[in-house]
């Protein structure tokens, strides 16, 4: 089973339960929603998601049968995670971490392979094997190639220099 980091759990809001979660994590609305299942901490305890809405910098979460502060309290500091499987994502998009091991090309040539995916508060940045970085948003991508294992990028200036 492969699960996905989405954020950590720093702190509770409330005397009802409900915690503060950061989360740099690209495809919220498709997580952040009832019924879908998280995985909390080291033992990835499951919790179904009752509510959400979004304060200040934090994604604001309650859990279904979860109504005191006091059974939260010890989540503080924890990892939450979600089942890949779980995710269910448009047709076309893709998420980085799934292109690891593709080939990247330039003007059909190959420029490196990706070797791991930094997230950063603005974007995911690829990281190819000869250490070059590429943003992974539309100005550099072109197309995704699964069948074919390639991610066709566009030809920006400075890009590779």
């Amino acid at each position: 089973m492969e699960y996905l980091y989405i954020g950590k759990l720093v702190n509770t809001h409330g005397i009802k339960g409900e915690v503060r979660l950061l989360s740099d994590f690209r495809y919220k609305d498709k997580v952040f929603v009832p019924d879908f299942k998280v995985y909390v901490g080291n033992t990835k305890k499951e919790y179904v998601i009752e509510s959400y809405r979004k304060h200040k910098k934090f994604d604001m979460l309650v859990f279904k049968g979860i109504y005191d502060i006091n059974l939260v309290e010890d989540l503080k500091g924890s990892k939450v995670y979600i089942k890949r499987n779980d995710l269910i994502l448009d047709k076309n998009t893709f998420l980085a971490l799934d292109l690891i091991g593709f080939d990247v090309i330039i003007n059909d040539k190959l420029v490196g392979v990706i070797k791991e995916v930094l997230t950063t508060p603005c974007n995911e940045v690829l990281v190819l094997d000869n250490k070059v970085m590429i943003p992974y948003v539309k100005a550099f991508i072109n197309t995704i190639n699964i069948n074919e294992k390639q991610v066709v990028v566009n030809d920006v200036k400075g890009l590779l220099s």
